[in-house]
Parts: C-alpha cells; structure tokens; sequence
C-alpha cells in the first residue's frame, strides 16, 4: 500500500493536477481571514469551508488522472479494485493534511490573533472534517461513478451546497453553525472531535459506494 501511495502521490505531483486546487485553497483561505481580528474558532471555519472545496476539487483531479486501460493495468498489478480505491483516498488524504498545516498558519499570517494549543487543535479538526466530507462527495463524483464529468461538476456541486447549507444535514454544516457561534475554541473542541468521526464514516460510505459501482461496471 505504501509503494501504491507512494505512485499515485508522485503521478499527481508531476501531472500538476494538485495546482488548481492548492491555489484555490490558499486564495480562499488568504482573501477570508484576511486582516481579521475575531475569535480564532470562526477563521477556522473559513479555512475549513476552502478545504472542503479544495478536498472535494482535489479527490475528482487525482482519480480521474489514468485513462481506462492505464488504470486497469494498475489494478492488475494492485491486486484488485479496491486496493487503488483505498490507495486513492489514502494519497488524497495525505495531500489534505499537507493543506491542513498550511491552514493553520493561513490566519496567523494574514491576521492578528493570540493563538493557544485548543485553538489549533480545532482547527486540525474543523479542516479533518471538510476533508473526509469533501473527499466522499469527490468520490462518489469521480470517473469512476460518472463517465461524463459534466454530469459528474453538476452532481459535485449539488452535493456540496447541501452539506454546507443543509441544516443539519451534514457534518461540515454543524461544525460551520457550532465555529461561527464559539468564542472560546475549547467550548467546540469535544463536539467537533465527534464530527471528524462522523465525517469519517461518510468517507468511508463514499468509498463503499463507489467501489460497488467500480466493480459492477467493470
């Protein structure tokens, strides 16, 4: 799994398909906490709402890098569809947490703000759960579900105006109300913790259905 990780990261670092979605991350995230003064618990939900896009942006690019034939080779010599499923999110999820150490920084460098350890600690996990949510919605919207990705940009968006707008209807909806209401990070720090494993198990979902429908198409 490491030597497939190891591949798919190296693939999508020399395809350049990460720039579009890195650039997106760092611009949101420098034009929405820009010169902000306010409770470190609401930057971070800014930062983590440009996660959830970039995630998202970033799982559909990485899938969709190999052609049909190409990939096919790689299953072969995986051993098996679900092994380069799992390889896939493992490597999104590794560029997802190169992006949440920049995310970190983002705020305390274009804002003025005292930062403590729950403060940070937050905003890893408001960034986790953007993450794991983006990448389920970038799955069951890659290539591998929609062969026509015109189609598969429309159902993208569809599903991430509903987990960021629908009331409770998603674990990043949540954690947005909860962060924009905080003062104090450590009074959401225990309920967002139990988000990022609600977010998890939806990534997890999101890689099920997908590798269901992988397997019946192939």
């Amino acid at each position: 799994m490491i030597s497939l990780v190891r591949y798919m990261f190296t693939v999508l670092l020399l395809s350049q398909r990460y720039l579009a979605p890195l650039l997106l991350f760092v611009g949101l995230a420098a034009v929405l906490t820009s010169n902000d003064t306010g409770p470190l618990a609401a930057t971070y939900s800014a930062v983590a709402a440009s996660m959830l896009l970039c995630s998202t942006w970033l799982t559909m690019a990485l899938i969709g890098l190999e052609d049909p034939p190409h990939r096919s080779i790689v299953v072969v010599s995986a051993g098996g569809h679900l092994r380069v499923l799992l390889g896939s999110v493992a490597t999104a999820a590794a560029w997802c947490l190169l992006l949440t150490v920049a995310g970190l920084g983002l705020p305390l460098l274009f804002g003025t703000h005292t930062v403590g350890p729950a403060d940070l600690a937050l905003g890893t996990e408001a960034q986790l759960v953007s993450a794991f949510t983006g990448m389920a919605v970038g799955l069951v919207c890659s290539r591998l579900v929609f062969r026509r990705q015109g189609y598969a940009l429309v159902v993208a968006l569809v599903l991430l105006l509903a987990v960021m707008l629908g009331k409770g209807m998603s674990p990043v909806n949540v954690m947005l109300t909860d962060l924009q209401h905080a003062s104090n990070s450590a009074d959401v720090l225990g309920s967002t913790s139990v988000l990022v494993a609600a977010a998890a198990l939806l990534l997890a979902v999101g890689t099920a259905v997908t590798h269901a429908i992988t397997v019946k198409k192939s």
